[in-house]
Formats: C-alpha cells, sequence, structure tokens
C-alpha cells in the first residue's frame, strides 16, 4: 500500500506506519466552536436574556431551550467532590467562624482517615515512550505513613512546589508534599516562607472580582457614569438626527444595502463582496469620538493564541506562553453575564503573570450592554494593570449567540458596532479596544473590508482581527488569504492617504505550520497571525512559529507538555479532589484535539495540512500510537498517569461526539 491509494484531503502517511487507507472520521469543529461554558453549563443557561427589552431576563420553556441547545447538549460535569468534606478554613489551620453549625465536618482526624490515597505527580525524569510510560509508579514504590496509609510521602505537590504553600491545605491530594507530623504525633501544614517571598508576584493569578462589587451589580447599583454620560448623547443624536436606530432582524441572515462603490475595482472582489438585498443597515451618524491618549499595540511580528472556548482557558494559555505565545485573550465572555455578576464570568479574565500582553473577550449585541460592561472591566482590572486590551467578538458564528445579534451577527450591523466599539473605548480609557471579524455573514458577500476602514480611521480600535471565512461557511472550506490581502492593502492605503498610523492586523485561518504562518505574513502584509484549532492540535506551534523550523516533536516530549498542562492545571483549579478531577476533566479536552496531531516523521511531504484527515496509523513508538488514539477512555487513561485513577462517578463526553450512544468515557 502507497499514499497514492490515500484518497483526497487525507494526511499522506507513510506506507510502513499505516494500518488502513481509511480515514478517520471528520471532526466537526463547527459542533466544537459551540460548546459548553468552562463551568461545563450550556451557554443556553448564561444567555436566556430577553435581548430585545430593557435588560430584564426572561426565562424560556422547555422547548425552547430544547430548540437553542447546539451540538453539545449532551454535555455536562459535575463536580467530584470527597466523601467527607472537610471545611476548607479548618483544612488550612485557622478557626471556621460557623462553628459546630458549619456544613462540612471539623473532624480531621476522620476526614484523613476516610480520605483516597494521595496521588503520586510523576517526574519529567520518569516519563517513557514505553510502556507503562510512568516509570516508578508501581505499588511497591509508595511509602505511605506508618499511622496514616492516606498520606504519600514521596509525592509532589505543582502548587507548593510553585508557591511554597498548598492552598487547599489537608484537602489537598497531594498532601504528603507539604504535611508532617509534630511532636505530639499530629499532622501539621509545611511551608516554605522563602518561595512564598520569591513567587508572591510571579505564581499569584490576576483579575479577581470582589464580593463587594458583585453585590453592587447584582443589585443594579454598580456606577457606570461614563457609559450613562455616553447612552444619553446617543439618545441625543438619535433625536436630532430624526433616523430611526438600525434594527436588524435578529437570526436571519439579511445583509446591508451596500451603495458605496468598492474601494478598489476588482471583478475577484466585486463576485466575492456582492450586494445585499436588505435595507435595514443605512447608517445613522456615529457619535464622535472623544480625542483620548490610548495605549499604542506594537504587536508586529507578534504571535496571538486565539480566544477558545472551553479549551482556552488559564492552563492552556500558560501552557502556550511557555511554548512562545506573546499575546493572550481570556474564553469569549457575555455582557449581560458579567453585568448580572456571574463569578463564572469573572473568572473568564484571570490573569497569569506570565501572559505578558493579556485582554478580554466580549460579546454582545448592543451598546447599552457592551458600554458598561467595557466600563466595569476597566475600572476593577484596568488601573492595576490586569487587561492591556478588551476584545470584541465579531466572528462566532453559533446559532445562540448569532441569533442573539451578538458576535458575526454584528457583521451586518457596522452603524451600531461603531456606536459599540466608540463607547467601549471612551469607557475603557487608555485601554485600547480591538475587533475580531470574519469576512462576513453570507458566502459571497464579504463585507469585512468596509468595517475594517471604518473601525481604523473613525472608530479608533486599537487591532483588527480578521479570520478568513465567513458565517455561513465555518470551517467547510479553506479560509480566504487573498480576501484578507485585499482588506489589509485597503486600510494601509486609507491610512497612508490621512497620515495616520498603521492599526495592528492580525489574520487568521488554516495556519499549522512555520511555513503557513510566515508565508501568509510575506503575501499579505498583516502583522502576524491569530492561531485557533492549530494550537489546539499543536501547542508547539508557537515555537515553530518563533524559530521558524518544523518541529518533528517526539512523543516523550508531547507527555512532558500534557504533564505540563497538568501542573498548570492544578495550580489553577486546585489540588483537592474537586480540582484534580476538573483538571482531569480540560486535560481530556485538550486530548481531544491533540490527538489529531499527525507526527510529521510519518508524513511523506511537508508542510502537514490542517484539514487533512489522517488514515489509521501506528507512531514510532507505543507511545506515540497511544496519543494518536480517538478513543476517549484513552484520553481518560493518559490523565490516570498524572491524577491518578478516574473515580467510578466521573465521565469524559468528547465534544465532538456529545449526542452520540455510547461515547462516554467512564472513569
Amino acid at each position: 500500500m502507497t499514499s497514492m491509494s490515500l484518497p483526497p484531503g487525507t494526511a499522506p502517511i507513510k506506507r510502513q506506519f499505516l494500518l488502513s487507507s481509511d480515514a478517520l472520521p471528520a471532526v466537526d469543529d463547527d459542533a466544537a466552536e459551540g460548546s459548553t461554558t468552562h463551568t461545563g453549563t450550556s451557554r443556553v443557561d448564561v444567555a436566556n436574556t430577553d435581548t430585545r427589552g430593557t435588560g430584564g431576563r426572561k426565562k424560556w420553556t422547555k422547548a425552547q431551550k430544547k430548540e437553542k441547545r447546539g451540538a453539545n447538549k449532551g454535555r455536562k460535569f459535575d463536580k467530584v467532590h470527597d466523601q467527607l468534606e472537610l471545611c476548607w478554613r479548618v483544612a488550612n489551620g485557622k478557626i471556621c467562624e460557623h462553628g459546630d453549625e458549619c456544613r462540612f465536618t471539623h473532624d480531621i482526624d476522620a476526614y484523613l482517615a476516610a480520605k483516597p490515597r494521595d496521588i503520586r505527580f510523576p517526574s519529567i525524569a520518569s516519563i517513557s515512550d514505553v510502556f507503562p510510560f510512568i516509570m516508578d509508579m508501581d505499588e511497591d514504590n509508595f511509602t505511605a505513613d506508618n499511622n496514616l496509609s492516606s498520606l504519600e510521602h514521596h509525592t509532589s505537590c505543582p502548587s507548593f512546589a510553585e508557591s511554597g504553600f498548598c492552598r487547599l491545605g489537608l484537602k489537598c491530594r497531594f498532601l504528603g508534599a507539604h504535611a508532617k507530623r509534630d511532636a505530639s504525633g499530629a499532622i501539621v501544614l509545611v511551608e516554605d516562607e522563602e518561595k512564598k517571598a520569591q513567587t508572591a508576584l510571579s505564581a499569584t493569578e490576576l483579575n479577581f472580582v470582589g464580593a463587594d462589587t458583585l453585590k453592587l451589580l447584582r443589585s443594579k447599583k454598580y456606577p457606570k457614569p461614563i457609559t450613562d454620560a455616553y447612552l444619553k448623547e446617543l439618545e441625543v443624536a438619535k433625536e436630532d438626527s430624526n433616523v430611526p436606530e438600525e434594527d436588524v432582524a435578529v437570526g436571519e441572515d439579511n445583509l446591508a444595502i451596500q451603495d458605496d462603490p468598492l474601494p478598489i475595482s476588482s471583478e475577484l472582489i466585486a463576485k466575492r463582496t456582492g450586494h445585499s438585498e436588505a435595507s435595514a443597515q443605512n447608517d445613522t451618524p456615529d457619535v464622535l469620538i472623544r480625542i483620548q491618549e490610548k495605549r499604542r499595540l506594537d504587536w508586529s511580528g507578534k504571535s496571538y493564541l486565539a480566544p477558545l472556548t472551553t479549551v482556552g482557558n488559564l492552563p492552556f494559555r500558560r501552557l502556550c506562553m511557555t511554548l512562545g505565545a506573546d499575546i493572550t485573550c481570556g474564553e469569549m465572555g457575555l455582557a449581560t453575564s458579567f453585568l448580572s455578576a456571574s463569578a463564572s464570568e469573572f473568572s473568564l479574565v484571570r490573569r497569569h503573570p506570565s501572559e505578558s500582553i493579556f485582554g478580554a473577550q466580549v460579546a454582545g449585541n448592543k451598546p447599552s450592554t457592551l458600554v458598561p460592561t467595557a466600563e466595569v472591566l476597566g475600572r476593577e482590572f484596568g488601573d492595576a494593570g490586569g487587561l492591556d486590551f478588551v476584545d470584541v467578538n465579531c466572528g462566532c458564528p453559533i446559532d445562540l449567540v448569532f441569533k442573539s445579534g451578538s458576535g458575526s451577527a454584528l457583521l451586518d450591523a457596522p452603524a451600531k458596532l461603531g456606536k459599540i466599539v466608540t463607547g467601549m473605548s471612551r469607557a475603557l480609557g487608555e485601554i485600547p479596544v480591538t475587533i475580531k471579524l470574519r469576512t462576513g455573514v453570507k458566502d459571497g458577500r464579504n463585507n469585512a473590508h468596509k468595517i475594517m476602514l471604518r473601525a481604523a480611521t473613525e472608530w479608533g480600535v486599537g487591532c483588527i482581527t480578521l479570520h478568513g471565512r465567513t458565517r455561513q461557511q465555518r470551517y467547510t472550506k479553506l479560509a480566504d488569504w487573498e480576501y484578507i490581502k485585499y482588506c489589509v492593502d485597503a486600510v494601509r492605503a486609507q491610512e497612508a492617504d490621512k497620515g495616520l498610523s498603521p492599526v495592528p492586523i492580525f489574520g487568521g485561518g488554516d495556519c499549522f505550520s512555520s511555513h503557513d504562518y510566515w508565508t501568509n505574513v510575506s503575501s499579505t502584509g498583516v502583522d502576524g497571525i491569530m492561531i485557533g484549532r492549530g494550537a489546539l492540535i499543536k501547542p508547539w506551534i508557537f515555537t515553530e512559529v518563533k524559530e521558524r523550523r518544523e518541529w518533528d516533536i517526539s512523543s516523550r516530549e508531547r507527555l512532558q507538555l500534557i504533564g505540563k498542562f497538568t501542573e498548570f492545571g492544578l495550580s489553577h483549579f486546585g489540588t483537592d479532589t474537586t480540582g484534580v478531577n476538573t483538571t482531569r476533566r480540560f486535560l481530556c479536552e485538550a486530548l481531544s484535539f491533540q490527538y489529531r496531531y499527525v507526527p510529521i516523521g510519518l508524513l511523506e511531504r511537508l508542510p502537514a495540512k490542517i484539514n487533512d484527515r489522517a488514515p489509521t496509523f501506528k507512531g514510532r513508538d507505543e507511545l506515540e500510537t497511544l496519543l494518536a488514539s480517538p478513543n476517549s477512555q484513552d484520553w481518560v487513561k493518559i490523565s490516570e498517569m498524572f491524577l491518578g485513577p478516574a473515580p467510578d462517578s466521573w465521565s469524559f463526553t468528547p465534544k465532538h461526539k456529545s449526542n452520540a450512544n455510547g461515547e462516554e468515557s467512564q472513569g
């Protein structure tokens, strides 16, 4: 069998590694994009807002919820707790103010007796490409405490190793690394004061929101003077103009009338951009931008990790930073959820100190929600240096977001988008506003070039990112880098005519190698490329881009990166039973993309293409074969190498298969 027998669109794997010429089933990246939230609940639950009303919340019927739920409605992740739960204050040697009325136990001896045995976290040196892949993990090598079978003295706690203390105290599943017996025989916690002092800044996450802030938002008493003044200006401008504010029909793919001629005459561009049939998009005059000092974003030549729902969490972003990413952005947050004081939504803007350039991404459908959200984020995190930019999502294609008038629906509402960006810019002060676009809503009717021209010269955006696909196209075709080049040329020509400083422009779509990255940068004139799916499948793509090479990474190196992600996950989510299994869940989410990587040493030609489907193949060693497994049960087994056995009650449903029967991987 040779690669010539493989059907088109199949990865060209060398004959000696092929097990079958049949390609694996196509992965539905559209389903993956329409995911659950970072907490595991459906976006339906956090988006039940009457977007046409005055901001009140409106309950949906069961039938409506069923209709609105997307491809991942079968995914549900419940937290796993200890059988006997210890009060967290007592676990850290503190006094619980609730006393006997506390709903958690204060009996330390009973808790430790019932607690499962410590997990033994493997060292890098113990990782091998030969089964069982983690050496020195046999039962005989465990050294439990003489009087307490759950305590393993030779384990290592990632949180303690990084910061000199563990915030979970006695609840930590790696307790033996930072506990000892005192003279009386009692278990006491150990802290490394020197390391605590050294890592006070480098290991402490940023952008925590206080309880007082949440209370004010919940009671709608949070002061938003900039927003109030701006919305009043919009009302006055609307009354003075006597032109009705645009009202795009939500949930319909209607486009705006494009009366103005194309800035650059071209048959190809005319064919692609077309003309719309709806008349709802006649622009009203934009409110004048108040001149203010904005931080200039000098991003030329920098690599940008795309904001990624669910998988783009803090541990994953942190891993990408170690591999060479320059710019990171939190997962998309809903403006209405921020304003309703959702603690889980605010957790999306949490930042690790290693994220040198970090921003938050928000989605919404009107100035009255996005502008106050910007003011809250700017006031709470801007002064402390917690945010370098705030991005407006104008590209999300999933139905739930689009039908609310948010995400890619804003591409058909340029006047409204201009009001949103202008108001957010004013509310954020020095913090720049950036926008992330798709080429358009419908195929053949691209309009991103018109939005980009206005954004760069009228709205004062700090950066523009353009994904080279329409909303309708999703991932069914290749990204249109020719159109991206056209947009860049149009913006640069207008900036030159008006004597304006160039706004950073990033492209995106199908970038899967250093070759893809630098070829597209050179041919289109973009300042850099935002990498999404490519980073999910191979996070080390940032190393390849930085070093301008293709990395034939070994299976052992890949497992080491998985271990590093696990460390970061435990430091972020916690080292107790709940944190361990939350980390396990997000590790399996990451592996549900990484298994799609085909080692370049197995390919007959380079560069690899992101949309090529892999036939069934074996790796160069046992571990490489395991890492290529599409079986979610194998992903759970990989998690157990670092996090111990999964509880019987724990299960994982892949994002791409959450509606399939029998696809849950039981722990």
